[in-house]
């Protein structure tokens, strides 16, 4: 699980999310509704797309970046792999809002989509 600080939600540039939606995440390849997930999370949390992040074998994939203060103090990103349903889109967004990587602890349930991204391989195509 990724370690917290002393640091609060609002101290600097806050977490935010990356959104994979490209080759396979956010397509009819992945089952799920991706306009209402990519939607319900602008709505709430800072949100970025992003074209393929190649580990489309863990599609959809969420990547939840520190605060740049919490960044500066030791907090990485934290790859979400699978994220599939509205409840892991609600617990993402809970965290986030919370303060997200190095701020908040992240829910436990989230743990089952962690995953490390240089680990996880490449996407179709990408060598």
């Amino acid at each position: 699980m990724p370690r917290t600080t002393g640091l609060t939600a609002t101290a600097s540039a806050p977490s935010r999310v990356t959104v994979c939606r490209d080759c396979c995440c956010g397509t009819v390849k992945v089952p799920g509704d991706h306009t209402a997930q990519t939607g319900r999370l602008r709505s709430t949390v800072p949100i970025r797309v992003s074209e393929c992040l190649d580990v489309c074998e863990q599609a959809n994939v969420i990547v939840v970046q520190p605060s740049a203060e919490a960044r500066r103090a030791g907090a990485r990103p934290v790859w979400l792999g699978l994220v599939n349903d509205p409840e892991a889109t609600e617990d993402v967004i809970a965290w986030v809002r919370a303060g997200g990587p190095g701020v908040a602890p992240m829910p436990e349930i989230l743990d089952l989509y962690v995953f490390d991204p240089g680990a996880a391989g490449r996407g179709p195509g990408r060598g």
